[in-house]
């Protein structure tokens, strides 16, 4: 079981309301180390899993396009129908989405959004 992902974000605050009001998400308290300059709160999901979304001033940003490690986040909603819900409610809400709903060719059903910072995230049955 894989108990958290961690992503390097721009702003934790913006991050933790997108997951919390697009994907149900509920954050937790926001921590901030001093010393590092390290910023920090946990996502938590009902079905398991969590993200960490974490902002340190020394990280920067990554390049545009795709790049070697974070692909994407994948998050079980449980069946096509959910996904067809949820990709019709994110996008009339201004959430870019990147690919599907579709059936790839190792036979999942799936969609992809961004997050405001352009994260991927998989939407899966």
């Amino acid at each position: 079981m894989i108990e958290h992902v961690g992503v390097w974000v721009r702003d934790v605050e913006a991050m933790r309301e997108f997951d919390e009001r697009r994907l149900g998400g509920r954050g937790g308290p926001r921590y901030h180390n001093p010393a590092t300059g390290l910023t920090s709160c946990f996502v938590s999901f009902d079905a398991g899993g969590r993200i960490e979304l974490m902002h340190r001033p020394d990280v920067p940003s990554r390049p545009a396009g795709a790049a070697t490690g974070y692909a994407h986040v994948a998050l079980s909603l449980g069946g096509r129908a959910a996904v067809d819900t949820a990709v019709a409610r994110l996008q009339a809400g201004g959430v870019t989405v990147e690919s599907g709903p579709r059936t790839t060719g190792d036979g999942y059903y799936e969609a992809v959004i961004l997050d405001p910072e352009g994260n991927r995230i998989e939407l899966t049955a």
